[in-house]
C-alpha cells in the first residue's frame, strides 16, 4: 500500500495547525514529569491526525502521545507525536516538528515528520527511500566523527541529579570526539541527519512516539538506527509501550560505530565506579 500521499497531506494539515497556534499557546506541565509540557496545539493536532487515520484506515490501531490508544486488534499501528519539541514550540522557538509513523507488527514500514517553521515535510516508506518535499535525501557516508556535528538530546532529572551528571560526563566525551554538539532535543535534529548536515543524533530518555517516524525516515536515508547502546529497538506489542522509556543512537554506519565505542567505554566506567 502507498502511504506517501496520506503522510504528506496529513502532515501538511498538522503543520498548518501548528503555525496557526505558534507564538500564542499556553503551556501546561504534564503530571509526573516537570520536563514535559503540553499545549492546545498538541491536542488539536493529535485529534486531527487520529480522525484522519480512522477515516482512511479504519481497521488500524492508533497510539497518540496526547489522545491515547485506539485498539483495533490490527497488525498495523500508527504512532503519533503531534508536536515533538513542545518545550521549544511553547517558547516560540522554530525547532519543533510533527511526527507520524506506522508499524506493521513490530517493524516501522512508513512514516514522516514536518518542520512547520521551515515548510518542510519528510516522508519515507520501507524500501522506497526518504524524501523532503518530494526530493530524495540521503546522508553522506562520513567516515570520521571528528569532522562531524552531532546532535544530543538531554534533559535534567531533578529527581535523580547524579543521573544527569553522569550523562553529562558522556556528553563531554562526545564533544571532545566530534566537531561540535548541537541540541534542539527535537525531530529538527533528525532532519539535519537525514540531509547530511549532522553526523548523528542521540537520546537516552524518550518514548515510542519519538522513534517510529524518524527511524523509518533515517534508515531510508542511509542511517543506522539502534537504541542508545547499539541494540535493535523493541516495538513488540506497541500499544502496551506508552509509558516505557526508549532511547536511540542514529548515525551513518561508520560514525555509529565510533559513537558506540565512546558509549561502551563510558558505560564500563559507570558500572565500575
Amino acid at each position: 500500500m502507498d502511504y506517501q500521499l496520506f503522510l504528506m497531506r496529513t502532515l501538511a494539515d498538522a503543520s498548518q495547525i501548528a503555525l496557526d497556534h505558534f507564538g500564542s499557546v499556553t503551556p501546561a506541565i504534564k503530571d509526573g514529569d516537570t520536563s514535559q509540557v503540553v499545549t492546545e496545539a498538541d491536542i488539536e493536532i493529535g485529534r486531527m491526525i487520529s480522525e484522519e487515520i480512522k477515516r482512511t484506515y479504519p481497521t488500524h490501531n492508533i497510539l497518540d502521545e496526547e489522545m491515547g490508544i485506539v485498539d483495533k486488534h490490527s497488525p498495523y499501528t500508527w504512532v503519533i507525536d503531534p508536536i515533538d519539541g513542545t518545550s521549544n514550540f511553547a517558547q516560540a522557538s522554530p525547532l519543533y516538528g510533527c511526527m507520524l509513523g506506522l508499524l506493521k507488527d513490530h517493524k516501522p514500514i512508513a512514516g514522516g515528520f514536518a518542520l512547520p517553521a521551515f515548510h518542510e515535510i519528510y516522508t519515507a516508506e520501507r524500501g522506497k527511500g526518504a524524501y523532503c518535499n518530494q526530493q530524495r535525501v540521503r546522508v553522506q557516508d562520513q567516515k570520521e566523527l571528528l569532522s562531524a556535528l552531532v546532535a544530543y538530546g538531554v534533559e535534567g532529572h531533578q529527581e535523580d541529579p547524579n543521573r544527569t551528571r553522569k550523562e553529562c560526563e558522556l556528553l563531554a566525551e562526545i564533544v571532545l570526539a566530534c566537531r561540535g554538539v548541537q541540541t534542539s532535543s527535537s525531530v529538527f535534529d533528525a532532519a539535519m541527519v537525514a540531509k547530511g548536515v549532522y553526523g548523528g543524533f542521540l537520546y537516552q530518555n524518550c518514548k515510542i512516539w519519538d522513534n517510529v517516524a524518524q527511524q523509518i525516515l533515517l534508515e531510508e536515508a542511509g542511517v543506522l538506527y539502534t537504541d542508545f547502546f547499539g541494540q535493535p529497538i523493541d516495538y513488540k506489542h506497541p500499544l502496551t509501550k506508552a509509558t516505557e522509556m526508549f532511547s536511540f543512537c542514529a548515525a551513518p554506519p561508520a560514525l555509529h560505530g565510533q559513537l558506540q565505542q565512546i558509549i561502551s567505554t563510558w558505560k564500563m566506567k559507570c558500572t565500575f565506579s
